[in-house]
């Protein structure tokens, strides 16, 4: 079945910078478009990152310049390398396989000092 494990998550203080991962198992992950989502406590889930099967890539504007996805499909896992990161990027972030509309469990990024 689909699976998709995210992991990388933690506590960091602000300035710093954090990489989380999204292994998939269970679908032609190469043929599949990736994202990035989060949701902070009380707010809806909100887009962050896109990566298309060939790589092209996009951002939420809040994020543009300080996040980066990427992909390795040997490895069947998408990356986001987060820096910069603020008290306001604190949330859940979940991967997401929009091909087949797939979620994982999440991975708590909290910024705190």
């Amino acid at each position: 079945q689909v699976q998709l494990v995210e992991s990388g998550g933690g506590l960091v203080q602000p300035g710093g910078s954090l990489s989380l991962s999204c292994a998939a198992s269970g679908f032609i992950f190469s043929s599949s478009n990736m994202r990035w989502y989060r949701q902070a406590p009380g707010k809806e889930r909100e887009f962050i990152s896109h990566i298309s099967t060939t790589g092209t890539t996009n951002y939420a504007d809040s994020v543009k310049g300080r996040f980066t996805i990427s992909r390795d499909n040997s490895k069947r896992t998408v990356y986001l390398q987060m820096r910069s990161l603020q008290p306001e990027d604190t949330a859940v972030y979940y991967c997401y396989t929009s091909t087949l509309g797939y979620w994982g469990q999440g991975t708590q990024v909290t910024v705190s000092s």
